[in-house]
């Protein structure tokens, strides 16, 4: 699929400098540069910016290194990699500070909207949830804050040796973790997930969970099983939630997503008939919708559906099935 990168959170151009994540000199060097900044990141939302009170965050807001919320966490900060121009990239966790009049009840709803403002930040720098701005970043701020909030998330449950069950150390930068009991390493875990365009004829299979918004469908999706492959897991994953087969699939594209720490695998499978029988204990609906109709879901035209998320795959896919420029 040549638009494949063109995704959210793809095509950003970071250089991961893998390299330096041992080198501790280096890293030190890196640090204390004049080409360095840092992203503060607070229960997995980045530190992001806006342009006046009441407005919508519109990027990712940095620090340096000297200030004190990142020189106090400098011995626990991420090397995110190096950005075109050669800046380099931090992440440090904020996650131990406990904002006044924190609404938990927002904080766990389907779509966050809550800001938090450190006091020790400007008025315009606020912690905002990645899903809601995401479409709002360039490439590159998007790659960035979506590495760095997967591997925050790792680093939170996975704080405990597998092996024996030891308190872990943080390695490599912030990419391993090692215990100090048995040895063992540890690396950033990432959960494969297919997401299928599914087509018949002219029309998309659309399905939608229980407790989202009302008239919210989207593709369908599911984990990949051990020693399962992208094409089996589509194939099982549509006939286990709908009852429909299907045949051929393809791989079209693929987007990091970091909720909190998979990688999407876009695939199209052509189904072999359109008989649906939903298992309730997968999805709570499903529907084949057809190109014309989808048109009028885009358009806000639609009685009953809306349009899946902005910046999510399953939007990316079917605005090119739409246009016709899977290939």
């Amino acid at each position: 699929m040549k638009r494949a990168e063109q995704v959210t959170f793809g095509g950003g151009g970071l250089e991961r400098a893998a390299h330096l994540r041992t080198d501790t000199a280096a890293l030190e060097a890196a640090w204390n540069s004049s080409e360095v900044q840092v992203l503060l990141m607070w229960r997995g939302k980045p530190l992001t910016r806006r342009a006046a009170e009441g407005d919508l965050p519109c990027g990712l807001a940095w620090t340096l290194p000297s200030h004190p919320l990142a020189a106090d966490r400098k011995g626990d900060a991420i090397y995110l990699g190096q950005a075109p121009g050669g800046t380099h990239c931090f992440a440090c966790d904020i996650s131990d500070w406990q904002p006044q009049d924190l609404d938990q009840d927002a904080l766990n709803s389907f779509a966050d909207a809550s800001e938090q403002q450190h006091p020790e930040l400007p008025d315009t720098h606020v912690f905002a949830e990645l899903r809601r701005i995401m479409t709002r970043l360039t490439p590159l701020e998007a790659e960035l804050s979506a590495t760095a909030k997967a591997l925050l998330a790792w680093h939170r449950s996975h704080r405990f040796c597998a092996c024996c069950g030891a308190s872990s150390d943080m390695a490599q930068a912030g990419w391993q973790r090692v215990c100090p009991s048995c040895k063992a390493p540890h690396f950033p875990r990432t959960d494969p997930v297919v997401i299928m365009l599914i087509t018949h004829g002219d029309s998309v299979l659309m399905g939608r969970s229980p407790g989202w918004p009302e008239g919210m469908y989207s593709l369908l999706a599911g984990f990949v099983e051990p020693g399962e492959t992208l094409e089996a897991a589509v194939r099982r994953e549509v006939l286990e939630e709908t009852g429909v087969r299907v045949g051929p699939v393809s791989y079209l594209s693929s987007q990091p997503w970091a909720f909190p720490m998979s990688l999407m695998f876009g695939c199209a499978g052509e189904a072999l008939s359109r008989e649906i029988t939903i298992d309730p204990e997968e999805i709570e609906d499903a529907m084949w919708i057809s190109r014309q109709e989808m048109m009028t879901v885009f358009a806000g035209e639609h009685p009953v559906l809306k349009p899946a998320r902005e910046g999510a795959i399953a939007q990316f896919l079917i605005k090119n099935w739409l246009a016709d420029t899977l290939d």
